[in-house]
């Protein structure tokens, strides 16, 4: 209810109680404005111990609400939708991994609503048709696959350095990882033989950086499979958008993300 429609409605209810005082007839006035006796003693209650002030609409939530969201599980949704813009369904999937809290989906985008972080920031918003960004993919599954790898931290403790070699359809999205402890053209070459064991359709086309795990000993190798090996451009890492981005995701959930939020986990 807007402030005029409550100052009207208050207005109103300061004339019934008016005319009511004039008439000196409660009944027949409550029967000209069509309200109940009880209702007109509420209100006229409600004058004689707040003044005007008591003709205003009360709020109707209840006091109590035992079963509502807790005070903490709101800062941490809040502080993942500031922080990260992370949406309602990824902030319930982490509240449930990571701090073992079991939160609807609707329920968070109400929490978000309702503070008013229901949208994106600005270079998140929604694009009209004639800038909206185009998906690219290819028409069939195994047209081409993409190919990368990604460092992992050191293990704590111990100079060794771990590799995450990953491979995903550019069709289907069906993504292929393993871990090794070493990045080498050999290791390349074990990994593509275990995707291409692994994929239920055939691989045409792998396509890879120009790093140096990915030279001519795997080039060879698929050529030998009959599969066609195709580098992108030095320096075009949007070529292989779609593995690139199942890093950046990668990073974001299993590393940066529960440290950065967990750091701050006292605050909250």
């Amino acid at each position: 209810m807007t402030k005029g429609e409550q100052a009207r409605l208050m207005a109103w209810r300061r004339r019934v109680l008016q005319q009511a005082a004039d008439a000196q007839n409660v009944a027949r006035v409550c029967r000209r404005f069509g309200i109940s006796r009880k209702s007109f003693y509420k209100w006229k209650r409600r004058h004689v111990e707040h003044g005007d002030a008591g003709l205003c609409d009360r709020p109707r939530t209840p006091r109590r609400s035992p079963r509502a969201t807790a005070r903490d599980v709101i800062s941490k949704i809040l502080y993942l939708r500031q922080h990260y813009h992370f949406g309602p369904g990824r902030i319930a999937a982490y509240l449930h991994r990571f701090h073992a809290i079991a939160i609807a989906v609707s329920s968070v985008h109400r929490i978000l609503q309702r503070h008013g972080l229901n949208r994106l920031p600005a270079n998140q918003k929604h694009q009209p048709h004639g800038k909206r960004w185009q998906r690219s993919e290819k028409p069939q599954p195994g047209h081409r696959l993409q190919l990368d790898v990604k460092f992992l931290e050191r293990i704590p403790g111990t100079r060794r350095r771990l590799y995450q070699f990953t491979a995903i359809d550019d069709c289907t999205r069906i993504r292929v990882l393993k871990i090794y402890d070493t990045c080498n053209q050999r290791t390349a070459i074990q990994f593509i033989d275990e995707v291409i064991r692994r994929l239920p359709f055939r691989v045409q086309v792998v396509q890879t950086d120009n790093g140096a795990e990915f030279q001519s000993q795997l080039h060879w190798h698929l050529a030998e499979r009959d599969i066609r090996h195709v580098y992108i451009r030095p320096r075009t890492p949007r070529l292989n958008g779609k593995v690139e981005r199942s890093h950046r995701v990668d990073d974001q959930d299993q590393a940066r993300t529960p440290r950065a939020v967990g750091h701050r986990s006292a605050t909250w």
